[in-house]
């Protein structure tokens, strides 16, 4: 049984995790029924969510506005792979 808790509910700071990967890439099966479970018992989570989409929808639409020359871009492929390979891990 505890097994199976673990299985369907995870931790604020999982959920959180989840929140910011949707952000950048797509959620397993098993990642979205987590979190949906989640969010449907944690308001401090589903307001993080919220907040999460402003930002994000905030953010798209200053760079869609800004002239691309105006933007400091920084290349760092290390610190790409990086992320994208802690992201794949906490499967």
């Amino acid at each position: 049984m505890q097994q199976l808790k673990y299985f369907f509910i995870s931790s604020c700071k999982k959920a959180s995790s989840l929140i910011d990967k949707k952000s950048v890439m797509k959620l397993t099966l098993h990642e979205k029924l987590m979190l949906h479970i989640h969010l449907s018992v944690c308001d401090a989570c589903t307001e993080y969510q919220k907040q999460s989409r402003i930002l994000h929808d905030l953010l798209q639409a200053h760079l869609k506005n800004t002239n691309p020359d105006q933007v400091t871009q920084v290349v760092n492929n290390e610190l790409k792979t990086k992320i994208f390979t802690r992201l794949s891990e906490e499967k």
